[in-house]
């Protein structure tokens, strides 16, 4: 099992770009690698929100509609670190930021099993 650590979130301001990191914690038994990676991200009150997902060989990735065309999911398996480009942020992209090992890319409910503990990205208008 892989656990994965996130870094990079900040404040920043509206129209400014970031880029979040995700990584396995020294204590994993196994590498992001085998893993289709995703980002999710929480607000205050409400439920956490799907980001995107890559594949293990990073040819795939899906976004949700609220970033999508200006989030891009990357990731370098031989430094075992999944990215999280952030491009034109807004306001409402204010939230903590969370990546997550799936069982499969093609995702449920529930596939996601080892989560980091966040990252949190402010975004000032």
């Amino acid at each position: 099992q892989v656990q994965p650590v996130e870094s990079g979130g900040r404040l920043v301001q509206a129209g400014d770009s970031l880029r979040l990191s995700c990584t396995a914690s020294a204590a994993s038994r196994r590498t992001l690698s085998v893993y289709p990676m995703g980002w999710f991200r929480q607000t205050p009150g409400k439920e956490r929100e799907f980001v995107g997902i890559i594949s293990r060989d990073g040819t795939l990735t899906t976004y949700g509609d609220s970033v999508k065309g200006r989030f891009t999911i990357s990731r370098n398996n031989e430094q075992n670190t999944v990215y999280l480009q952030m491009n034109n942020i807004k306001p409402e992209d204010t939230a903590i930021y969370y990546c997550a090992s799936s069982r499969s890319y093609y995702w449920r409910p529930g596939d996601f099993d080892s989560w980091g503990q966040g990252t949190q990205v402010t975004v000032s208008s």
